[in-house]
């Protein structure tokens, strides 16, 4: 069933009201019918996330992967972590001149009650539709914001985690690294050298927890999908042979100079249903960027069902590790499609 475009019901209900003029800012855009309302001289869509800001690129949006523009209305879509949409919220504030519009949309599942909570408490909210196990509220802009707004946008910014690390709310295990990334990173030594990538390397632990082990890398390439995640690697890997490549890693092709060895835990959720097929695709990339002699790691939760793939995909494999919770397999002479 498609997502309810609660957007476009308010305006087309003509309870949320388009200004006559100035910038339509929509952070964290998604590709639904309610952009197509906004002309587009006037439409300025954030998307960070490579395979979304791809798709809205597609339909002829206007998209950045990080935008800074004064508005006049301005959309917050709701991500599941509550600081970051609290500071998205803050941010869109900070874009409007006082009387200017805020509209904030999401589903129940990403805390939307909760977020509508916080803003109600802090300004007066104009109007709201709910529909779709989810709801939009709206509100104009007040002369003078409150304090609470500047620590929603503070709660949200980049900081150092515990272990001294760059991360942001939001971003995959933020507070720490991923336990599949630490059994992964317990069993590279050794393993890589010469040309190496990681696919999906979110904050960069697993990759400088690679060059530490394996001083044989001569360079390595990290790719992800998440432009703030690829920032805090950036930060976190100041090597100077780690470059960084914001990307869909699915639609990766073959490269004129192959890698060696290639790495990933790979991410198997799309939204909050577990989705094999996404790791599978990491699988097939690994397969497609290597060496015929070169060799993948994948570390992946046990129940995960990738050696078909692996098997289809590679002339040989072996199960370095498993426990109850993770296996660690690595694979080895890419077969050509």
């Amino acid at each position: 069933m498609a997502k309810p475009d609660r957007i476009a019901l308010a305006l087309d209900e003509g309870r949320l009201v388009l200004p006559e003029a100035g910038t339509v800012l929509v952070l964290n855009a998604q590709p639904v019918p309610f952009l197509d309302l906004i002309p587009r001289d006037r439409l300025l869509c954030e998307q960070g996330f490579r395979p979304l800001h791809d798709a809205l690129a597609a339909r002829g949006h206007p998209v950045v992967p990080a935008a800074a523009s004064p508005a006049a209305l301005a959309i917050v879509n709701l991500t599941r972590s509550r600081a970051e949409s609290l500071g998205a919220v803050a941010r869109a504030l900070e874009a409007l001149e006082p009387g200017g519009i805020l509209a904030v949309n999401g589903a129940k599942t990403d805390g939307v009650d909760g977020i509508a909570r916080a803003v109600r408490d802090a300004m007066p909210v104009e109007d709201a539709l709910v529909k779709g196990h989810g709801r939009v509220f709206w509100l104009k802009r007040p002369l003078a914001l409150p304090e609470v707004v500047g620590a929603w946008a503070a709660a949200a910014a980049p900081r150092r985690n515990a272990e001294g690390f760059v991360t942001a709310a939001g971003l995959f295990s933020p507070d720490h690294p991923d336990p599949g990334s630490v059994r992964l990173a317990g069993l590279l030594a050794g393993r890589l050298k010469g040309r190496v990538a990681e696919l999906g390397a979110g904050w960069g632990w697993l990759a400088q927890a690679a060059l530490a082990a394996c001083p044989a890398i001569e360079s390595i390439d990290l790719y992800e999908a998440d432009t703030r995640a690829l920032d805090a690697a950036r930060a976190n890997l100041p090597d100077p042979r780690a470059a960084f490549h914001w990307a869909d890693v699915t639609r990766l092709s073959a490269t004129t100079a192959p890698y060696d060895a290639v790495f990933s835990n790979p991410p198997f959720h799309a939204g909050r249903a577990a989705e094999a097929d996404l790791g599978r695709a990491f699988i097939e990339a690994g397969a497609r960027l290597l060496k015929p002699s070169g060799t993948m790691l994948i570390v992946a939760n046990r129940q995960l069902p990738y050696e078909a793939t692996i098997a289809e995909r590679f002339a040989a494999s072996e199960r370095l590790w498993e426990d109850r919770s993770y296996k660690v397999i690595s694979a080895s002479r890419p077969r050509r499609r």
